[in-house]
């Protein structure tokens, strides 16, 4: 498994405790940013993490922001990428058993690092389910090549 992780200014300590994690569970990951002390903006660091997961260079893409909410979108912005706005570990598990999530967006200052790094483990660990969910997940393929 590989995981590219990025964040803009307002995300940039979780993302610290997730890098932590990851090298904890021995998961290989690529961290892109920020790492400034500044304001940035979030698609810079957003749309290159999806861009990475939708080449396939990743398996998996976390980005946070300070709400996740612009990191989301943005991410959802690149062809091929399913990323969902997760701030609870039923979501974490929902969203990878059944619209087979490839990326994950959090936001710092809406949950604390315990609860990041709970639904962390609960997305990588969780797997798609299929079946019906996959002739779904299809339905938004096939709109996406129109």
């Amino acid at each position: 498994m590989k995981v590219i992780l990025a964040s803009d200014h307002g995300g940039k300590n979780l993302r610290q405790e997730v890098s932590n994690l990851l090298e904890e569970l021995g998961i290989e990951f690529e961290d892109i940013g920020c790492d400034c002390e500044g304001s940035v903006d979030y698609p810079d660091y957003g749309i290159p993490a999806a861009e990475r997961v939708a080449k396939g260079e990743f398996d998996y893409g976390i980005v946070i922001c300070g709400t996740g909410i612009g990191m989301s979108i943005s991410a959802n912005k690149v062809k091929g990428v399913r990323c969902a706005l997760v701030h609870d570990v039923f979501s974490a598990k929902a969203t990878r058993q059944h619209n087979n999530a490839n990326m994950l967006a959090m936001g710092e200052r809406v949950i604390g690092p315990g609860l990041a790094i709970e639904i962390v483990k609960a997305f990588l660990e969780t797997e798609f389910d299929g079946g019906r969910h996959e002739n779904r997940v299809n339905k938004i393929k096939q709109f996406e090549e129109q």
